[in-house]
């Protein structure tokens, strides 16, 4: 059984039960046996299966936030968000999916060769707890819009929503289109390492992400990874400093640091750094941060900050563990950190802000791009030409200039290196859940 404890209270929310061997055999099989039809389906009712699924979440949306609030402390506002967000996905998705389109090539004049997309087959989607309606539908929607059968585990930290989520969706699809499965990690390593299933999406830790591509590089299944983020902000001389403080809270305090493109280091130029801590301070102190997901979760993050204290950081606020019950970690802001520091080096996927002081704009750029992640980064700049510089020379599948969070509705996200491989979301997470055939067309001879 999978237990949850309300990170806030620390009290009971249910039970769960884990899925055994057999309960994963079955389900994947089921889905090798649906799968064809499902894919002979014509893409205009799949895409309208999406659309019925889509309002099923808008009429369920206040339970589906209730449930994530009481699993992993996400106030309800913005729970809420993060499911609307989940059925405009899937709505996007519907549009998509029925124009996705292959290519001609120019050939022989009595022959014709076509690329056409077909979907993979049996899709395998690990979805993470910090997001799990929005994370889950845009892996589902372009998984189920493009004819695949899914295999769906919610993480284990946030089960009864994906119970939920997984329920509410299968309703508005033909039967075993989608199933759930519940499990921890060793539930997720099972189906990964099947060989009757065509591709692993995962959204998660770096850890888990490579031992899923070491499984798929034995059963030739495809991996979709996003995984870790190391997220850099730099802030440059010129800027506007109250907002550049507000910009890196935000960044940084959201949903307690638990969002994939959290800001994870600041590097502020001395020029405004003063200046700049002083209002990030004010800031964090007046930030009302919901518990971590579990105290485990908290541990690891306390870990961070106890290691850069030992190494010569400076706590200007936060930093201690308050009683009482539940996971709650208070907004957190580190002076003179290090890049040998593991707050610096690794994802802390908290509410720590660890700062800092380069003398110019291109040593925070070129310290920025000294990590092994590669999901996001951040630039506040004045200067078209330091913001042109940034993106061009960041290593990172996305560079935000001016915004911490934001972007066109629809854009997709590519991470690199131990962030993952692949698309997220946009038209392109199509391409990921299919496959091109190519076709040669000649006649016989007469």
């Amino acid at each position: 059984m999978i237990e949850i404890l309300d990170p806030a209270t620390g009290a009971a929310v249910g039970e769960v039960p884990m899925a055994d061997p057999a309960e994963i055999d079955r389900c994947v099989r089921t889905a090798n046996h649906v799968q064809p039809l499902w894919a002979r389906t014509p893409a205009g009712e799949r895409a309208a299966a999406l659309r019925a699924g889509a309002a099923l979440l808008r009429e369920h949306a206040e339970e589906l936030a209730e449930l994530n609030q009481a699993e992993t402390g996400r106030p309800g506002p913005e729970g809420k968000e993060g499911v609307l967000a989940g059925a405009a996905t899937l709505e996007q998705y519907a549009e998509l999916g029925p124009v996705h389109r292959g290519k001609s090539l120019q050939g022989n004049f009595d022959a014709t060769d076509f690329m056409v997309w077909e979907p993979r087959g049996v899709v395998v989607a690990l979805t993470p707890w910090n997001d799990p309606v929005a994370v889950s539908c845009g892996l589902l929607g372009a998984a189920l819009v493009t004819g695949n059968a899914v295999v769906y585990k919610p993480s284990e930290r946030a089960p009864h929503t994906g119970r939920l989520l997984g329920e509410l969706l299968a309703g508005a699809l033909p039967a075993n289109v989608l199933q759930t499965v519940h499990g921890d990690g060793q539930v997720g390593a099972l189906l990964a390492a099947r060989r009757d299933v065509d591709v692993v999406a995962h959204v998660g830790s770096t850890s888990t992400g490579r031992a899923i591509a070491e499984s798929t590089a034995t059963t030739g299944a495809k991996a979709l990874l996003e995984n870790g983020g190391n997220d850099a902000l730099v802030v440059d001389s010129g800027v506007a400093v109250e907002w550049a403080a507000e910009q890196a809270a935000l960044g940084t305090f959201a949903n307690s640091g638990q969002i994939c493109v959290s800001v994870e280091r600041i590097f502020v130029h001395r020029a405004v750094a003063d200046e700049f801590q002083a209002a990030l301070v004010a800031a964090a102190e007046s930030w009302n941060s919901a518990p971590l997901v579990d105290r485990r979760h908290r541990d690891q993050v306390h870990a961070h900050v106890r290691d850069a204290i030992e190494h010569g950081a400076e706590v200007l606020t936060g930093g201690v563990v308050p009683d009482g019950a539940g996971a709650h970690y208070p907004a957190t802001v580190l002076a003179q950190c290090e890049p040998s520091m593991r707050i610096m080096r690794e994802e802390t996927f908290g509410p720590v802000a660890p700062v800092r002081v380069v003398d110019s704009f291109e040593q925070g750029i070129a310290e920025a791009a000294r990590d092994e992640y590669g999901l996001a980064a951040t630039v506040l700049t004045p200067s078209m030409a330091n913001a042109q510089h940034a993106w061009r020379t960041l290593p990172v599948g996305t560079v935000k200039i001016n915004a911490v969070f934001g972007g066109a509705p629809g854009g997709a996200a590519q991470p690199r290196r131990a962030s993952g491989t692949g698309f997220g979301y946009g038209p392109e997470l199509l391409d990921e859940m299919s496959q091109m055939k190519v076709v040669h067309l000649r006649p016989a001879p007469r």
